[in-house]
């Protein structure tokens, strides 16, 4: 499995170095060329943005075909979930060795195979229902609005015209750390953790999975994980021991508090 090429926005906060490729932001990236001010930035223009940018991600990436176990563990976990809270959602998994999911303002949610070898069914349901989280709470558009809008300045100084030019490999890199510097606010992130257990309960979903979702992410920690952009993200979200025990009191406040003993990481692929 190769390394994903992460050049683009992404609402997980774990951009990679920039690819060679150019990607074409179309009629989205318009407003770059016009000086746009920060508060034209809409939902739509987040929406637009995040399709075509997730479309080039999908080119330049390894997707698992229809039939690959992993697609069709997913179809299977989260098939009911296309329409959910209002928002219509997508879904793919990226054959890659990143340790992430993420969700952007477009609908589209992807989540990475190296996540998928180390959770169980309900832990990948609720790092699912985090990101969905993050959309429905329009972090994804808080995101999107402020790299667009550094990338914005950094091209309307150049630009002579309302001409929407291909972006070049340096730009790419100018928009992925423009990017990183837009990573979710540990209140967002709370805020999604929330959305996240509440999806799990009114789903009829293990919360327990949050829990141990938490728990194995604490473990990589700990462990000083070298997975491309793992650290990064970590650097961006709250503690995850202080998560878990925050789903801990949820679930013991509702009474479906289980104490799941010790968790560990498992030592080979779960193909649940």
């Amino acid at each position: 499995m190769k390394k994903l090429v992460l050049s683009c926005f992404m609402a997980a906060c774990c951009l990679g170095a920039a690819h060679a490729q150019k990607i074409n932001l179309g009629k989205a990236a318009n407003a770059a060329s016009k000086g746009v001010g920060a508060l034209s930035f809409s939902n739509n223009d987040a929406i637009r943005l995040s399709k075509e940018a997730v479309e080039w991600m999908d080119k330049n990436n390894k997707v698992a075909g229809a039939n690959d176990p992993y697609t069709v563990r997913l179809n299977r976990l989260f098939g009911k979930h296309k329409s959910q809270d209002g928002l219509t959602l997508n879904y793919k998994v990226y054959l890659v060795k990143d340790i992430n999911a993420f969700a952007c303002a477009d609908g589209s949610v992807r989540v990475f195979s190296s996540l998928m070898d180390i959770m169980t069914d309900d832990e990948l349901l609720s790092i699912i229902g985090h990101e969905i989280g993050h959309v429905k709470n329009e972090d994804t558009k808080d995101a999107m609005k402020s790299a667009y809008m550094k990338a914005a300045a950094i091209d309307a100084a150049s630009s002579a015209s309302n001409t929407v030019q291909t972006l070049s490999e340096s730009q790419l890199g100018k928009m992925a750390n423009a990017m990183l510097d837009a990573s979710h606010s540990r209140k967002q992130e709370s805020e999604a953790d929330e959305y996240a257990y509440d999806f799990m309960k009114k789903n009829g979903y293990n919360v327990m999975g949050a829990y141990r979702a938490f728990k194995k992410l604490a473990l990589l920690a700990e462990g000083g994980s070298k997975q491309s952009g793992y650290e990064k993200m970590l650097s961006s979200h709250p503690d995850s021991d202080k998560r878990a025990e925050t789903v801990k009191k949820k679930a013991q406040k509702d009474g479906v508090w289980k104490d799941p003993g010790t968790v560990e990481l498992p030592k080979t692929r779960l193909t649940q």
